[in-house]
């Protein structure tokens, strides 16, 4: 008498918890560079419109740095001794992008490009004390996100490598709005 096997209900039971374990998995991966390029230009967009929040807030002033290479891009809080990563709980300091996805930065406002009276640089000679001080501390950000409610202005392009017209673009405009640009879409000044 003894043949006792598993139920319907007890195998129905398994194929139902492996099927959602297995959507649950599955929906964590981006499906193509295309989303994944998407996710991360959201993920900026709301990134700095929460530090933009923040410092006014806190009265503390945050700042992006992008890669020149436009590989990543990092978080940075301004304290008594410098710029330093952000560290924030469940929010990454630094984000890197995937192989195919590339960034491009444009600051926003021209009027740093005009002629000068003095030429920017320092008296002495940078370069002597050039590995001491990249020892020491990070780069500065590009972009600040200041207390006083002000924003650097600028234009953050997500370009996949294959597809140029598939390009995600934030953009700060001069009088502190936030924009995210989807393929296709351009700001009333384009």
């Amino acid at each position: 008498m003894g043949h006792r096997g598993f139920t319907l209900i007890e195998i129905l039971l398994v194929l139902v918890l492996i099927s959602l374990t297995s959507v649950a998995v599955i929906s964590t991966f981006p499906v193509s560079d295309k989303d994944a390029t998407k996710h991360i230009a959201q993920g900026l967009y709301q990134k700095v419109q929460l530090l933009n929040e923040e410092a006014l807030l806190s009265g503390r002033d945050y700042g992006v740095r992008f890669d020149e290479k436009g590989r990543f891009y990092q978080l940075m809080l301004r304290d008594s001794s410098g710029w330093s990563p952000l560290e924030l709980d469940k929010i990454p300091a630094k984000t890197d992008f995937p192989e195919a996805l590339k960034g491009e930065l444009v600051l926003g406002s021209n009027q740093w490009d005009s002629d000068r009276l003095f030429k920017p640089g320092s008296l002495f000679d940078e370069q002597m004390f050039a590995e001491y001080e990249e020892d020491k501390k990070p780069l500065p950000p590009q972009v600040f996100i200041l207390s006083s409610g002000e924003l650097t202005p600028f234009r953050y392009k997500f370009v996949l490598d294959d597809e140029t017209e598939q390009t995600w673009t934030l953009v700060v405009k001069e009088n502190g709005a936030i924009l995210l640009l989807a393929p296709g879409e351009s700001d009333e000044e384009s």
